[in-house]
């Protein structure tokens, strides 16, 4: 198999060549795998509109893409059926969308350029750069998808309280760009986010997969949502089988995963300390976060961000118009 870098006149032919080559490999690997045809859509909004499953079956573990791929593969020799949790890695630095529908999610395969003096330099080394992180990205999610395990550190977890709720004219953008300056400000690079509070059932899954989706920007590894109620929600909506929506409510609430309505983590977190408690579907789970940081939902103001770098953010009302 051949890597070639961006740009280059083969790059189509190539990916012919790898596509190829993962069809292949899944014809001969006993776990199954899916191929989403070119053309179909952006790999992380497939996985969550469609492939995802939240909760996954040692019966039924298809949830495989050419682009992503089960992270976790389980199984019972005595014939039960197992239930697990669903999760994911890719190729795309933006692979973590899926962690607003309650699916733990990262990209293996991203480059980050550092600014070098002479042009020449920073064009040879960025190619490099290129080249090495393609083939360790695509040797990693590769080896998931036909079945083999990875590993890793545990990282920190950083907890961020939410409380409120948006204004009437407050977006998700807002939302992520103040998050982007906060987190950053914070330093969350190689670390997982984890957002918790009454905060969190105003917030659809729109708006939890935008702020999941630019933890590349915030610099976390991940940025991760419980399942709850909105989550179960939108897996009616895009027309995931009943069947299953009760099945992810049942596991997640059995196992303690299930986030619980905004009057009760407001009743929890202030009976047992709202830094660390998080309420359940079966009670107050107390959560040793790494750090964590609080945020008001209602205090976020329409903003703007630029003109290079997110963080780099303005409150519409401080903008002086010319």
């Amino acid at each position: 198999m051949r890597i070639v870098p961006p740009g280059s006149g083969i790059v189509h032919q190539v990916n012919l060549e790898f596509l190829a080559s993962v069809v292949m490999s899944s014809k001969n690997n006993s776990s199954s795998s899916r191929i989403v045809p070119p053309g179909s859509g952006i790999v992380h909004q497939v996985n969550l509109e469609f492939l995802a499953s939240v909760v996954m079956s040692s019966k039924n573990n298809s949830s495989s893409s050419s682009n992503s791929s089960s992270s976790s593969s389980s199984s019972s020799s005595d014939g039960l059926e197992v239930l697990y949790p669903d999760s994911v890695v890719g190729t795309d630095s933006h692979t973590t969308m899926i962690n607003g529908l309650g699916v733990l999610g990262w990209g293996v395969g991203g480059i980050e350029a550092e600014a070098v003096q002479q042009q020449q330099q920073q064009q040879q080394q960025q190619q490099q750069r290129w080249i090495r992180s393609t083939i360790s990205g695509f040797s990693k999610a590769e080896a998931v998808m036909l079945g083999q395990h990875i590993s890793m550190v545990l990282p920190e977890v950083v907890g961020v309280h939410l409380t409120g709720q948006l204004g009437p004219l407050v977006t998700a953008t807002d939302l992520v760009l103040t998050l982007t300056e906060n987190l950053r400000k914070k330093g969350v690079v190689g670390k997982f986010v984890e957002f918790f509070g009454p905060g969190l059932a105003s917030l659809s899954l729109a708006d939890r997969a935008t702020v999941s989706n630019m933890a590349p920007e915030y610099g976390a590894t991940c940025g991760f949502f419980p399942v709850d109620d909105q989550s179960l929600l939108y897996l009616r909506m895009t027309g995931r089988p009943s069947s299953h929506v009760e099945m992810v409510e049942r596991y997640t609430r059995a196992t303690q995963l299930f986030a619980a309505s905004a009057a009760a983590a407001s009743a929890a977190a202030a009976a047992t300390g709202a830094a660390t408690a998080t309420a359940t579907g079966k009670g107050v789970s107390r959560v040793a976060y790494s750090d964590v940081v609080e945020l008001n939902l209602c205090s976020i103001e329409p903003c703007v961000a630029g003109p290079k770098r997110p963080q780099d953010r303005v409150s519409v009302s401080n903008i002086c118009v010319l």
